[in-house]
């Protein structure tokens, strides 16, 4: 198993396409199992097969790369689909940001740690 964290961070394009190139030769040539830590969501889109969201340091959703990324569940794992730049969007149609921030959910003990900023959206219980 290889685990690679934020492997293409900081890096050109063209290096980023380089390593992500000699991961997916790992993955299929030999069999090497890849555990991928990124913040890079084209990343995920173009390698990865099942996808683990994690918030707060907890996971909130697991699901296949496809699932995800047509259906998220949970309302964290939909909030950064939707802060994803889309080339087919109307013009001036802005981004929508996640509402808080982490330091407003810390102190949740119990339960989602993401349920405060879900308030008022179809999520909210």
């Amino acid at each position: 198993m290889l685990i690679a964290d934020e492997p293409t961070t900081a890096l050109d394009v063209t290096i980023q396409a380089q390593i992500l190139e000699l991961l997916k030769e790992l993955v299929d040539q030999e069999g090497t199992a890849l555990l991928m830590i990124t913040h890079d969501l084209g990343v995920v889109a173009g390698l990865c097969d099942q996808v683990n969201v994690l918030y707060a340091g907890k996971t909130v959703e697991s699901a296949g790369r496809r699932e995800l990324f047509g259906h998220p569940t949970h309302p964290y794992a939909h909030g950064l689909l939707g802060s994803i730049p889309r080339l087919d969007a109307p013009r001036g149609e802005p981004l929508t940001p996640i509402r808080g921030s982490i330091n407003d959910r810390i102190a949740w003990a119990d339960g989602c740690a993401f349920a405060p900023a879900a308030t008022g959206t179809r999520w909210a219980a």
